[in-house]
């Protein structure tokens, strides 16, 4: 079923590419609403049969304050619905405008999260990023966790993770997926917060030129370096 409701969700993204659309900003993160204090503001539900996860407030039936985290946790994080085996929402990032800084093959960029769970409970959260081309076809996936029992010492919390890379050059929006499964009891314990996706700066040409020439430099040092010996 996952497989058809992706294929789904990319002929979607496909449909709302933006006229017009601005360049994204650098060093600047891009998912909205990535931290739970606007709710589930941002978040598009999977569909009718996979219900939105929920925005909740830390404390003693989820994350308390003094268990593991970001510091900067603010008063929400996300959690899955309770009742439900899965809870997913999804959002997609136009990035139509800076194709031709992508098509270089140097657009970088960082994905950030922190992801958790309930004691030593097998629930899960993980956050998928889909790089899609201007069909919709997928040309890549960046992801974080799942942050299982044995990754968090069977501990209540959230822990950090992070992935780096390039963006692939045919690349014109991305999807980002967070999605929660149950695997015991009644209660969704798949927990997110303080989700992150920046695009790192291009480097200019002129910067690439300076590196080459103090590669060059360095390779003239050395051989003056060996005809002296």
């Amino acid at each position: 079923m996952k497989s058809i409701l992706l294929r789904s969700l990319v002929a979607l993204a496909v449909s709302t590419i933006a006229f017009g659309a601005q360049a994204a900003s650098y060093n600047t993160n891009l998912i909205v609403n990535g931290d739970a204090e606007s709710g589930v503001t941002g978040w598009t539900p999977l569909d009718e049969f996979n219900p939105l996860f929920m925005a909740v407030e830390y404390g003693i039936n989820w994350v308390q304050p003094s268990e593991p985290g970001p510091a900067d946790r603010g008063a929400m994080m996300f959690a899955g619905t309770s009742g439900f085996g899965y809870s997913a929402g999804y959002q997609i990032l136009d990035l139509s405008a800076n194709a031709a800084a992508i098509a270089t093959g140097t657009q970088g960029f960082q994905l950030t999260g922190w992801l958790g769970g309930w004691t030593n409970q097998g629930d899960n959260a993980m956050l998928l990023v889909s790089f899609l081309d201007s069909n919709g076809t997928e040309l890549d996936v960046a992801q974080l966790g799942p942050v299982l029992p044995a990754d968090r010492d069977n501990l209540t919390g959230l822990y950090y993770r992070a992935s780096s890379g390039f963006l692939p050059t045919a690349t014109t929006q991305v999807m980002f997926k967070l999605d929660m499964e149950r695997l015991v009891s009644t209660d969704n314990d798949g927990y997110a917060d303080n989700l992150s996706f920046v695009l790192t700066p291009v480097p200019e040409p002129e910067t690439y030129a300076l590196m080459l020439a103090g590669l060059g430099l360095v390779g003239f040092a050395a051989r003056r370096s060996r005809a002296a010996r």
